[in-house]
């Protein structure tokens, strides 16, 4: 059980921003939207940032989504994890490749010369690890990704989505919040 009560439909409010979350989530709640409707103004504030994140960026969704999953796994946020490692197959990762991320939860070089990974996911991969475990990412990794990527735009989105994700990690973590079922 979380360590605060979810809202229940009944609770959760106003209805406008309900109905905004269930409209990007597809017709349900998920036990973090019933936690951030604590309060609403950081649920709607979310709900928009998080939609951009998840519908308008330029960034590949596999790397996007292996951003999101690196993030999950070195903070063992199961709950993203959860609801992440099906994007990351359906964008073409492999469950070889999930199972592998176990991994830098010990250690953030783990995969660094893994060849289940190609070498832009790989330079993902040490980039996101960094800044995640470091916040302060070094020169090598950071032009390592850039060079990955091709273009600043895609470094700075990548960076965002793992900035972005550590946030959601945190409070998963923080407030014990688990896969459903």
């Amino acid at each position: 059980m979380p360590r605060i009560p979810p809202l229940s439909d009944d609770e959760a409010g106003p209805p406008e921003l309900v109905a905004a979350i269930r409209e990007r989530r597809g017709g349900r709640l998920g036990e973090l939207d019933r936690l951030l409707l604590h309060s609403p103004p950081v649920a709607e504030g979310w709900n928009l940032f998080f939609g951009r994140l998840r519908g308008s960026l330029a960034l590949d969704p596999l790397l996007r989504e292996l951003a999101m999953c690196t993030v999950a796994a070195i903070n063992g946020a199961d709950y993203e994890m959860h609801h992440h490692a099906p994007l990351f197959l359906r964008h073409g990762g492999t469950q070889a490749q999930l199972d592998a991320l176990a991994l830098l939860r010990e250690s953030a070089s783990a995969l660094a010369a893994s060849p289940l990974f190609d070498a832009t996911q790989r330079a993902v991969l040490a980039v996101v690890a960094q800044s995640t475990r470091e916040v302060k990412v070094d020169d090598g990794a950071f032009d390592a990704a850039r060079a990955a990527l091709g273009s600043d735009r895609l470094l700075f989105e990548l960076l965002a989505v793992t900035a972005a994700y550590n946030m959601v990690s945190r409070l998963l973590v923080a407030f014990d919040i688990r896969p459903e079922g």
